[in-house]
This record gives C-alpha cells, sequence and structure tokens, in this order.
C-alpha cells in the first residue's frame, strides 16, 4: 500500500510539475498535430469547403476555443475523435487557443 501511495504521489507530482512549465506553443503543436489534414490541400480543409467559403483554418475568425476543443474530442462529420493519449488537454487547449485567434495574428 505504501508503494501505492508513493507512486501516486510522483505521478502527481511530476503532472503538476509539467503544467507549472512554460505554456506549451500552439503554433508548433498545430502544425505537428493537425496541419496534415488541414493545410490547404488537406484532406479536412477540402472537406471543410464544400460546406464553408473559408475552409482553411488559418484563415478563419470565426472559431472559439471551446468550440474547437469540444469538436477535437467528440469528431465532427469526417473528422475523428482525438483522444487525450493522442493530443493532451493542454495541447489542445494551446492548439484551441492558437486557432481562435484572429486569422491576422495567425500569419
Amino acid at each position: 500500500m505504501r508503494a501505492l501511495v508513493i507512486a501516486a504521489a510522483l505521478v502527481l507530482g511530476s503532472s503538476v510539475a509539467v503544467a507549472d512549465g512554460p505554456p506549451p506553443d500552439g503554433r508548433a503543436l498545430y502544425r505537428e498535430k493537425c496541419v496534415m489534414c488541414h493545410d490547404k490541400t488537406g484532406m479536412g480543409t477540402g472537406l471543410l469547403s464544400r460546406r464553408m467559403q473559408v475552409a482553411e483554418l488559418l484563415l478563419r475568425s470565426d472559431l472559439n476555443a471551446d468550440f474547437i476543443v469540444s469538436v477535437a474530442r467528440a469528431g465532427v462529420g469526417n473528422m475523428p475523435a482525438i483522444p487525450r493519449g493522442e493530443v493532451s488537454d493542454r495541447d489542445l487547449k494551446a492548439i484551441a487557443d492558437f486557432l481562435a485567434q484572429p486569422a491576422e495574428a495567425k500569419r
């Protein structure tokens, strides 16, 4: 039992240390995790262009961070749900905050 408590303390302690570090770079994470489908010629952009005039995420200014997180976690249309094992909550928030900026700020 004592080993379990120590292991839990180590895990919790390390997660707190990570959260206290510098904030993740949303732009870099977007390039790493999202651009393969959401760049100019990506499948996600192509599919979105069938439903909206501005499909490229970097050109959009109508997205808010909470919406981006919920779409990424649940999936929508042809976009699969993105699990926490693939993109952590902290990293997804950084990506969402980056994408929620006005289009001019993302260039």
